[in-house]
């Protein structure tokens, strides 16, 4: 008789969502994992089978709690940041995630109606996010930064 699970498989995808949409996929260990979920290794891959699998379920936990919901209702700014993570940090090299994140934008496309929206909502995140990490590093920003652009004359 196996022995009984000791975690909440929802708090532990929930937990590793939080942590990977940080960390991004490779800048987290098992041993990360292990210790932020406070949950044994074996019980990890006895439920997810691996790293990626923790991964996946995350994500597509993401996607369900987060992303989908603000789709129903496009109000606000979007809660999608393991998404977008994802996008740019595993999808180029695993194509279950990168068909996930087409599939997803492409509902994202569809709530805001306009491409070019979902665009604009991308960088209002990357700026958000840059500062948000600067400001947790302690790197100023650039003093000679490039102004904007402030549109073209014809």
């Amino acid at each position: 008789m196996g022995r009984r699970r000791s975690f909440d498989v929802d708090e532990a995808v929930e937990a590793a969502a939080e942590l990977f949409a940080r960390r991004a996929y490779d800048g987290v260990s098992i041993d990360d994992l292990v210790t932020h979920l406070g949950v044994h290794r074996n019980s990890l891959y006895g439920v997810f089978g691996s790293k990626r699998g923790l991964y996946l379920a995350a994500l597509r936990h993401h996607v369900d709690r987060d992303v989908r919901p603000w789709l129903a209702e496009p109000a606000g700014e979007p809660a999608w940041d393991l998404l977008l993570v994802a996008a740019v940090d595993r999808a180029p090299d695993d194509p279950e995630v990168a068909d996930l994140v087409a599939a997803v934008l492409a509902e994202v496309d569809a709530a805001t109606g306009d491409p070019r929206a979902t665009e604009a909502l991308v960088g209002q995140w990357l700026r958000r996010r840059a500062a948000t990490s600067r400001e947790q590093t302690g790197v100023p920003p650039l003093d000679d930064a490039p102004e904007p652009a402030q549109g073209r004359e014809n």
